[in-house]
């Protein structure tokens, strides 16, 4: 599986991760695959890389895992195919987009176009068992807590997204100083309506952060 990962993530992932790590993971997820149904697509597993290049990186955005029901999920956190119904997370971001950027609700839930920008759409596990939300979790640690500690020892700086308590584990591994790390509440029903979502702005912060940098603001509007 990681023999094809995208070419300019490749000496990245192959410096953070040995290939006997790589090899024993590419074997369980395929074992898991050919026993049991799980999501993304197999070909899909590695999409957030494939479509935010390492040398563009600007973003990252952690999620928790993919989406567990059919024709959801797509390697991108929290997005899904075009045509797709919005799951409620989703809906709350673009509630979100669209208070902050004063936008119009997105019609596709499809954040591929944020990626191609430089946003790194990473789930904590890049697969899931169906209708088994958290089932894979375990088996990516090692890799994602890699990703994070490996992207935080790059020169250029990133801005790290941190939504809800989950994502926020991984705040320890970004030492203050090069990055900016915005956090919040996950936009979940049960935590945006509590408070701890709606109003965060995060959109316009992130271009701001970017501004400064002297780095192209995203075009979220969708």
């Amino acid at each position: 599986m990681f023999l094809h990962c995208p070419s300019d993530w490749r000496d990245f992932l192959h410096e953070i991760f040995s290939l006997e790590k790589f090899q024993k993971l590419s074997h369980e997820i395929s074992m898991l695959y050919g026993d049991t149904v799980c999501y993304p697509a197999k070909e899909n597993i590695l999409n957030a890389f494939y479509q935010c290049s390492f040398e563009g990186l600007k973003v990252v955005i952690i999620g928790q895992d993919p989406y567990h029901g059919p024709n959801q999920a797509h390697g991108l956190s929290f997005s899904v195919p075009l045509g797709v119904p919005h799951p409620p997370s989703l809906r709350n971001i673009f509630i979100e987009l669209s208070n902050d950027l004063d936008c119009a609700y997105p019609i596709s839930g499809d954040l591929t176009p944020w990626a191609n920008q430089g946003v790194l759409l990473l789930n904590a596990a890049l697969s899931v068992r169906e209708g088994e939300a958290g089932s894979h979790l375990k088996l990516w640690d090692s890799f994602t807590k890699s990703v994070v500690k490996g992207l935080n020892e790059e020169k250029k700086p990133i801005v790290f997204v941190l939504w809800g308590n989950f994502a926020q584990k991984y705040e320890r591994y970004i030492p203050k100083g090069r990055h900016r790390v915005l956090k919040t509440g996950h936009p979940s029903p049960l935590s945006a309506n509590r408070g701890y979502w709606f109003g965060n702005k995060h959109f316009s912060q992130i271009n701001e952060i970017l501004k400064q940098w002297g780095q192209k603001p995203i075009h979220w509007v969708l």
